[in-house]
């Protein structure tokens, strides 16, 4: 076990994220990563994020899980409702795309402090 040199301490205080967030931004953010830490949202989330063209038709989804049309449904409001996707129908069918804002919001409240810094 290595010990750590004595005027060494940004490898053990080092604030791990850049400010703390406010009530606010850790209530959104709980919505979200408790709409994306259910499975099948998360592969859903993935699904619609990889489509070609970047959207998917709720009918290009529910081939790809052994669960009946009305739970997808629920699960993709649930993504919905937290500001993840959003829908827009064409005729009969809804097409969903990712909400990058929302994406990048969560990436950036997860991104380390030191991220940008260049190590030698």
């Amino acid at each position: 076990m290595s010990k750590q040199e004595p005027g060494d301490a940004t490898a053990c205080c080092s604030p791990v994220m850049r400010e703390p967030l406010s009530a606010e931004q850790s209530a959104e953010l709980a919505r979200v990563f408790k709409a994306i830490g259910e499975p099948v949202r998360l592969r859903l989330l993935s699904l619609i994020a990889s489509h070609a063209g970047g959207e998917a038709c709720v009918c290009d989804l529910t081939g790809a899980f052994e669960l009946s049309g009305p739970t997808i449904s629920h699960h993709l409001k649930v993504l919905r409702e937290a500001g993840v996707i959003e829908g827009e129908r064409r005729g009969t069918w809804i097409y969903y795309r990712v909400r990058p804002e929302t994406l990048r919001a969560v990436s950036s409240a997860l991104v380390p402090a030191d991220a940008g810094a260049v190590t030698a």
